[in-house]
């Protein structure tokens, strides 16, 4: 076991064994220390944030942002390691969604449902939300180096009930598998606000160029199942999201299937940029996200990405 596991493994274990309060004093003061030190994580996330909120916010009322964004990151950590001990009640109670009942719709229709998700809030309550709620859920997961720690992230999410696709490796393609479980109508949610193929569509986001995954955008042309972007945040006592959608899909006739699956991503980042826009400093985005970086340089010190869906 290396270090990086040994870490998590703690990370479960120490989080789950002390009073809860506790572990969010511990937390909130290594988010307030990692704010003090400034790192390349922090810089990221201030980089990325004054493109969200403009040059027009104050530099004083900025730093606050920075700082209260670490403290929603550290949250997002400590809830998701304490997930595993929750029951079934309070899985169904931490979390609230705005837009059930569209989603209930849309699986007893049995076409499934596609859902882009932000880096924002907790994903992770998310989708033990909709496994508690008895739905059948099915996403694809980034494969995590060491290869140790991507299988305790799979295993914590399967006895959560969600089925977890690897992103690679996988014994069929992706997305042949989540179009399969979509005409099974189960729900396939997302990470959506940033591409990790260096492939995807790009898009403007808040002002600037940035790629996005064109997956949720492909699955819905393809497969006629609904795509919705979720809005995610948190409040003092719970994680919420607010569902919009279903997006208007493009006519056949307005283009090929590239043209549309631009047009349709464009739309998912339109919709993702007013909801962080909402709830900035829930946005998790420790990582490069503008094109306009890279065409200036190919290094970026950056963070370690919050495990999720792909």
């Amino acid at each position: 076991m290396n270090l990086v596991e040994l870490g998590y493994l703690v990370g479960w274990r120490i989080t789950r064994a002390v009073p809860k309060s506790l572990a969010a004093a511990v937390f909130r003061f290594g988010a307030d220390r990692a704010y003090r030190r400034g790192g390349p994580g922090v810089r990221r996330l201030a980089t990325n944030l004054r493109q969200v909120v403009g040059p027009e916010l104050p530099q004083a009322e900025f730093d606050q942002l920075v700082r209260r964004g670490l403290r929603s990151y550290a949250r997002y950590w400590l809830e998701m390691f304490r997930l595993p001990s929750l029951s079934h009640t309070q899985r169904l109670t931490t979390f609230e969604l705005i837009g059930t009942e569209e989603l209930a719709r849309a699986v007893a229709a049995g076409r499934g449902a596609v859902i882009a998700l932000p880096h924002g809030g907790n994903w992770d309550a998310a989708g033990a939300w909709v496994a508690a709620k008895g739905w059948p859920i099915t996403t694809v997961a980034e494969r995590l180096k060491p290869e140790a720690v991507y299988h305790r992230f799979l295993e914590f999410r399967q006895r959560l009930g969600m089925e977890i696709i690897p992103l690679t490796g996988g014994e069929a393609p992706p997305f042949d598998v989540l179009a399969e479980r979509l005409a099974r109508g189960h729900v396939v949610p997302l990470l959506a606000d940033r591409d990790l193929t260096r492939r995807g569509i790009e898009v403007r986001f808040f002002g600037a160029r940035t790629r996005m995954p064109a997956g949720p955008a492909l699955l819905a042309l393809r497969t006629g199942a609904p795509l919705y972007v979720a809005s995610m945040w948190y409040e003092s006592d719970l994680a919420r999201a607010e569902l919009i959608g279903p997006l208007e899909v493009p006519d056949p006739a307005s283009g090929t299937l590239t043209e549309r699956v631009r047009t349709l991503t464009q739309r998912v980042a339109d919709q993702l940029a007013t909801g962080i826009a909402r709830h900035p400093e829930d946005w998790h985005m420790l990582q490069r996200m503008w094109l306009a970086e890279e065409d200036r340089t190919t290094t970026d010190p950056v963070a370690p990405a919050a495990p999720g869906p792909a």
